[in-house]
């Protein structure tokens, strides 16, 4: 006779299993965390695989060599992509002085009406002066270690540009290598939930570009007719923040309105407020549900949380990374389930 009921040994058990893969699943963040200079430019370098691939094999079906396809590939990727940070920092550098001016007016605006003139803006800055007379050595190691970051993500971001243009010319060989991981039955199931998790992360990244893309045009066109300066970089800013989810449209769109609201006044400033407000609008009830019905579908809430998990451990990278990564274990899940399910049957 079992000293514990049934119940019992199976909830134990499922403690069992939830503790180790909890334990296994920890032990791989670390991993990943320690080898951060290598394993992040590997995700990024397939999250570019996976949007760059119809590009690549648009060349090679027109009789362009593998290697000479998947460097024309890469090139245009870094053009576009340094072209539109560029528009971006060239806009913000045109406008800042004027945002400034716009936050620096609102501060005292708002210390005189609610009587807190000892605390105005002026007392803040001669106070930070003297904290940085203070503290002036710390930060400026804060500011050589700054550079040292900046040196290891460009050098993250050549690596993952290489690695790039190697996985797209070798793409063809992907299957025979995991079939060669695993081979048999087992080899066949590995190549099937690769293909689906790399199938989830393309429809994403080919659903958010394309909303990206949408979302950019339109608040560009809205900020032109409003006559707001640098729109055409503030629309480049929205196409670049739509690949962090909630987060990178709602910086994108403050941006915008501190640049209307700092050129062009405070009514303006609403008007190009509803205009981001009712592109998030056609996004989350349009864009959204027609361009990515085909592809993963999360619910927002496992979205947030990945966003959250995703900035606690790896800060940018993570917020950048999570969703993707999210969306290829969804589809790794939803193979797995699909085959048990047609299993099910066969073995009753």
């Amino acid at each position: 006779m079992p000293l514990l009921p049934e119940s019992v040994r199976r909830l134990a058990a499922w403690c069992a299993v939830v503790l180790l893969v909890a334990g296994v699943g920890w032990i791989v963040i670390r991993l990943c965390e320690v080898l951060r200079t290598a394993v992040v430019p590997v995700l990024l370098a397939l999250l570019g695989t996976a949007l760059l691939g119809p590009l690549y094999r648009r060349l090679v079906r027109a009789r362009v060599q593998r290697s000479l396809a998947a460097g024309l590939t890469c090139v245009a990727v870094v053009a576009v992509v340094g072209g539109a940070v560029y528009i971006v920092v060239a806009a913000l550098v045109d406008t800042g002085d004027q945002i400034i001016a716009s936050v620096r007016q609102a501060v005292r605006a708002l210390t005189k009406h609610f009587g807190a003139a000892g605390t105005g803006l002026d007392d803040l800055i001669g106070n930070a002066r003297k904290l940085l007379g203070k503290y002036g050595g710390t930060a400026a190691s804060n500011v050589l270690s700054g550079v040292g970051v900046v040196g290891e993500y460009l050098a993250m971001a050549l690596l993952a540009l290489l690695l790039v243009f190697f996985f797209l010319r070798d793409s063809h060989r992907a299957a025979a290598a995991l079939r060669s991981v695993a081979p048999g039955a087992r080899g066949e199931e590995l190549e099937a939930m690769a293909r689906r998790a790399f199938g989830a992360v393309q429809g994403f990244m080919r659903g958010t570009t394309l909303i990206a893309l949408i979302d950019a045009v339109c608040i560009t066109v809205g900020l032109l007719i409003l006559r707001v300066p640098g729109a055409i970089g503030l629309g480049a800013l929205v196409f670049v923040g739509a690949y962090i989810p909630y987060l990178g449209a709602f910086i994108s769109g403050t941006v915008s309105v501190l640049v209307a609201l700092a050129d062009r006044g405070f009514v303006i400033a609403l008007w190009a407020l509803g205009v981001v407000l009712a592109v998030q609008v056609l996004e989350g009830h349009v864009l959204q549900p027609v361009i990515q019905s085909r592809t993963v579908q999360m619910h927002p809430a496992v979205v947030l949380l990945a966003i959250t998990a995703g900035a606690s451990v790896a800060g940018i990278i993570g917020i950048l990374l999570s969703v993707p990564l999210t969306a290829a274990a969804v589809g790794v899940v939803d193979e797995l389930r699909e085959r048990h399910t047609a299993a099910g049957p066969s073995d009753s």
